[in-house]
């Protein structure tokens, strides 16, 4: 049974069986017309819910590999929230093991998968964040909840923005992610000994614990260093939750052996990166704090933040700086765009500092501000 929710048209499907597993499932030209109406689709359980603008399911695309001239009521569309394998079980309690982080809930998959005779394509990559809530354990601290994890088939795992929220009084997990995997919720704190007092103490060890930032060794993270383009990079990604080794790697001074490769080459897939203009990216180059706002400002297009401004609201919000003339025009609306979103401050009141380099304790600020803006922790 389904159920319309108002005017922005948020279809639930309630599924209350105390089963394993949860099947929503409907066929393609349900799901157009649903797309036509820009209807999001919640399929909700006891203890999780899972919710997906059904433009994100794209059943024209889904129907062309299936073939040309299939009736989109013959495609059988199921969106599946469901326990993992004893195999992906182990995989999740290897990882936790490995990477010394420990589990808050059970791990959960999910998939959406459109069938037609015996030909099924899987829907697993999204290009908007896809929501999920998963409840917690009736008795676990929410003090000691750090974040949302993918957990890879080879045991890899990377944070996906999450945050803790409150509904009827149970804590859930609000996961956010651009892709169907298996997650989980997890404990991971972190106190970096060469921060302990220093002013951007906080988002240092919260970035640390989410795995978005990583120290220079076990005990130490440098914050008062100049961080390169291909840390800043590889830091953003894991921020915004995405997976890395998405796409080709575009640039000749970038080799496939580097450690930062897999994440260029995800960060050049999603436009958050474009290079010098000279085919080469400058990896180990020292990012400027205009670069930075440059990158982050295409970041916000992911999260989903607005920064737009006309061109007499930029003028207006750089004027105020002394120094804002030093920046380089690709770089101004950029640089507007991150301080009327508040994510960039400036440098002593009132001086933006363009040219300077960005520390790694400023870039721990700056990337905790953009998810906390955007609403996604």
């Amino acid at each position: 049974m389904m159920k319309a929710e108002g005017t922005n048209a948020l279809i639930t499907i309630p599924i209350n069986s105390g089963a394993h597993t949860a099947i929503g499932e409907l066929n393609g030209q349900m799901i157009e017309d649903m797309q036509n109406q820009q209807a999001t689709l919640k399929i909700q359980t006891g203890t999780v819910t899972y919710t997906i603008p059904t433009s994100e399911i794209n059943i024209d695309a889904v129907s062309a590999q299936l073939g040309q001239h299939i009736a989109l009521v013959d495609i059988k569309v199921q969106i599946r929230i469901a326990e993992p394998s004893a195999t992906t079980v182990t995989v999740v309690q290897s990882a936790a093991t490995t990477s010394e982080f420990s589990l808050v809930v059970s791990a959960i998959e999910y998939s959406i998968s459109c069938t037609y005779n015996d030909q099924t394509v899987e829907v697993s990559t999204f290009n908007a964040y896809v929501e999920r809530t998963v409840a917690i354990t009736e008795g676990v601290d929410s003090a000691k909840i750090t974040t949302g994890i993918v957990v890879k088939p080879d045991g890899t795992t990377y944070h996906v923005p999450t945050k803790i929220t409150i509904i009827e009084g149970k804590y859930y997990a609000v996961i956010n992610s651009l892709t169907n995997s298996t997650y989980t919720v997890i404990w991971h704190p972190i106190e970096f000994e060469d921060v302990a007092g220093h002013w951007a103490k906080d988002a240092i060890n919260d970035m640390g614990a989410r795995m978005i930032v990583s120290g220079s060794d076990g005990l130490n993270y440098e914050p008062d260093r100049d961080i390169t383009r291909a840390e800043f990079t590889t830091i953003v990604i894991r921020a915004l939750g995405l997976d890395a080794g998405i796409g080709e790697n575009k640039f000749s001074d970038v080799d496939s052996n580097d450690w930062y490769c897999d994440y260029i080459e995800t960060a050049i897939s999603y436009g958050i990166i474009k290079g010098y203009g000279d085919g080469t990216f400058g990896p180990n180059d020292k990012i400027t704090r205009e670069q930075a706002m440059v990158i982050i400002t295409r970041s916000m297009a992911i999260t989903g933040l607005d920064a737009t401004l006309t061109d007499v609201e930029i003028s207006e919000l750089l004027s105020a700086y002394t120094d804002s003339s030093e920046a380089e025009s690709y770089a101004k609306s950029s640089i507007a765009a991150c301080l009327n979103t508040g994510i960039v401050t400036g440098r002593s009141g009132n001086m933006v500092a363009p040219k300077a380099n960005i520390t790694r304790a400023e870039v721990a600020i700056i990337v905790r501000r953009l998810l906390q803006k955007s609403n996604l922790i």
